[in-house]
């Protein structure tokens, strides 16, 4: 009975996270390296060219709003925190990519990886030992 609900609770969470765009992630990048961070500190953190502070700030609202970031209140200037971490995101991001493309199948992405060279067979070797360790 736990098992059940233990997989049914995953399915959920899976499910419920929303996609996010280049210029959200580029913000979750930041935020994921740096754990929490003031609006200052992401925009430091950006690569050139830097955004402007009103661009990022409506990228961290759009965050907020989908769950991804949580703000803690300091007076008048907002700290922001990870909500979802980068595991659960990209797990996440992975399963609806490969469900998209490739059936559902993880065998038939790793062969299209294959087949496109961007997987070696000492690549597939070195997963293989890292599957078994599990």
């Amino acid at each position: 009975m736990w098992i059940t609900i233990f997989i049914v609770l995953v399915f959920q969470i899976d499910n419920m996270i929303k996609q996010l765009t280049k210029a959200e992630e580029q913000i979750m990048q930041v935020l994921w390296k740096l754990d929490k961070a003031f609006l200052r500190e992401i925009i430091d953190a950006l690569p050139e060219p830097k955004p402007h502070n009103n661009t990022v700030a409506t990228i961290i609202k759009i965050l907020t709003e989908k769950e991804f970031i949580g703000i803690t209140v300091f007076g008048r200037t907002h700290q922001y925190y990870v909500l979802i971490n980068k595991e659960v995101y990209s797990k996440a991001t992975m399963k609806t990519f490969v469900n998209g493309y490739f059936e559902g199948s993880f065998s038939n992405a790793v062969s299209f990886m294959v087949k496109e060279n961007n997987l070696s067979i000492n690549d597939l070797e070195l997963l293989l030992k890292e599957m078994k360790k599990k």
